[in-house]
């Protein structure tokens, strides 16, 4: 356990990031799962408008630190191509 108050000050910052973090996360998942769903049921118009809503929220998870910039980029990389499919 942290002894110093420096330790136990970044203690109580680690806490709360962790927080802001694990909601950003989900937050991201969830716009991405919406692609997914748009992807499967086949319609184009709502899989493009669902990719449009979740690229900044990507980007946005990459600028704080959530994700790395290449998995972010492989991420809409991949979601991009199979939107693009969809007949």
């Amino acid at each position: 356990m942290a002894n110093s108050p420096q330790a136990k000050k970044r203690a109580r910052q680690n806490e709360r990031r962790l927080e802001v973090n694990k909601a950003r996360r989900s937050r991201i998942r969830t716009h991405l799962r919406k692609v997914e769903e748009a992807i499967a049921s086949g319609d184009k118009e709502a899989a493009t408008a669902a990719l449009r809503a979740a690229q900044p929220e990507l980007m946005r998870g990459v600028s704080k630190g959530v994700y790395h910039k290449n998995t972010a980029a492989r991420k809409m990389s991949r979601l991009a191509a199979r939107v693009k499919a969809i007949a």
